[in-house]
């Protein structure tokens, strides 16, 4: 008997949905990817962009040329995914597109330039980077998108819903290491995007005391006491500024930083660390980059066109479902003759036949308009597999008689008898196993004896008697 078979646990879907927390589950998550033309510094931006949208992306994915958007939708519903980026990169521009998971609407942007994040990095004076920032997402800043049209109200709604929402009367202040910044310029329809760390230091310091409380290491060589340092202010840099008061503000939480204390005065500064994109809207699409165009920059139509375009639209969906209908309908009937002939073949290989004499008949009167005759179409009794049954209470004999048990018993008590197989006077009688005429005759039984070292001698089935071999050696070495 075979073993049970194992059940492995299922640690899927469910298990892996109840085990994450609500905050991340409907945090909007998101993909960046690029399409189109290879270009190393496209890649590079796309992973500077995925750096922003962290911790809720995908920092990892390996697009491949041969997946298709429609592999990278099917996916998001499994990992809570909500937006995509996409940058195509054609011949003669750059593109870049915000698609809201899974039905639309559509954001197609053109880039005009854009920084790469190592090259920010490199031109700053300070480089504040830390992975630490990264672990929670960024603050959103939205920048004179309050004009007319309702293509600005759209593209302010997307930028903010690409990253998760901020609740005041809850939010940990120590979190906000990052902010993100979209400012439209109304004049020359530009979004100016900047990617900044925050940084909170305490106000009210001298210079000298401010670096030891920040836990740099100040340079004492000029100085006999740490009394002079601080009383003097002289030691300090000069390329540091005085802090702007704008940025000065009240804390309401005590920070990790030192010296940032709950109702004590800091001031907040901001560190570019990348990307800059600067975009251009150029038009809106109702679905998941397909559907009625709702805003185009280049292109205006009249009312009568939109719906001319809306009617079009409209019916290139009900031909596409239509066709999708009629394969449906031609799948199913392939399916079904394949399914009769499968069976056809299965009944004529019995020797069965699907015609029906009575349609014979009437195509025979139809066709030459007389009745056929009664011998010409007749019915065949379907055969029966069956024996007749037999009258009088007969049965028929089985095919095998039945083995009686008492007779296996008798039959296995001779197999196992071992007086008469095992006969030593008939296994070892070679007058009958060995007769042939290259025998040794033994004078003393007077009879042969087999010689089995006469390596000479070779028997002659002809003559039927030993023939003398020169080609073999007298003694084996």
């Amino acid at each position: 008997m075979g073993g049970k078979k194992k059940v492995h646990p299922k640690t899927r879907t469910a298990a892996f949905k109840a085990s994450e927390p609500s905050e991340i589950v409907e945090a909007p998550h998101s993909f960046v990817i690029h399409r189109g033309l290879t270009c190393p510094y496209i890649t590079d931006l796309t992973l500077d962009f995925r750096r922003i949208m962290e911790p809720f992306t995908a920092s990892n994915l390996r697009e491949k040329r041969m997946n298709r958007i429609k592999d990278f939708v099917s996916l998001s519903s499994f990992f809570h995914v909500s937006h995509m980026g996409i940058f195509n990169k054609a011949s003669t521009q750059l593109s870049f597109k915000v698609v809201r998971l899974p039905r639309g609407p559509s954001l197609t942007f053109k880039v005009h330039q854009f920084t790469l994040a190592r090259d920010v990095i490199s031109l700053s004076r300070k480089q504040m980077i830390d992975n630490d920032h990264f672990k929670h997402a960024p603050l959103v800043i939205m920048n004179n998108f309050s004009g007319d049209g309702k293509h600005l109200k759209l593209m302010a709604t997307t930028f903010q819903n690409m990253f998760p929402s901020i609740n005041l009367a809850q939010v940990n202040i120590g979190t906000i290491r990052r902010c993100v910044l979209f400012s439209y310029n109304p004049e020359t329809k530009l979004v100016e995007m900047r990617h900044y760390s925050v940084q909170v230091v305490p106000v009210g310091l001298k210079r000298a005391v401010q670096k030891i409380v920040k836990g740099t290491v100040p340079n004492l060589g000029k100085c006999n006491e740490v009394v002079d340092f601080v009383t003097k202010d002289g030691y300090a840099s000069e390329s540091e500024a005085e802090d702007d008061e704008q940025s000065h503000v009240v804390l309401a939480q005590t920070l990790k930083s030192k010296g940032n204390l709950e109702d004590n005065k800091s001031s907040i500064k901001l560190h570019e660390i990348g990307p800059r994109l600067t975009l251009q809207l150029i038009k809106i699409e109702e679905g998941l980059l397909t559907g009625e165009v709702l805003y185009h920059d280049h292109v205006v139509k009249t009312e009568e066109e939109k719906e001319t375009t809306r009617k079009l639209v409209e019916k290139k969906r009900k031909q596409k479902e239509q066709r999708k209908k009629e394969q449906a309908e031609n799948r199913a009937r392939n399916l079904k003759i394949k399914k009769d002939e499968k069976w056809a073949a299965k009944r004529e290989a019995e020797g069965r036949n699907d015609s029906d004499p009575e349609d014979d008949a009437e195509y025979y009167k139809e066709e030459v308009g007389e009745d056929p005759d009664e011998e010409l179409f007749k019915m065949e009794e379907k055969s029966s597999r069956k024996r007749p049954n037999l009258t009088g209470g007969m049965k028929y004999k089985n095919k095998r008689p039945k083995l009686d048990t008492k007779d296996k018993k008798v039959k296995r008590k001779d197999k196992f008898d071992r007086k008469d197989k095992f006969d030593r006077k008939d296994k070892f009688d070679r007058k009958d196993k060995f007769d042939r005429k290259d025998k040794k005759f033994d004078h003393k039984n007077k009879k042969d004896k087999f010689d089995p070292k006469n390596r000479r001698a070779k028997f002659d089935p002809k003559n039927k008697r030993a023939k003398f071999d020169h080609k073999k050696s007298r003694k084996s070495k």
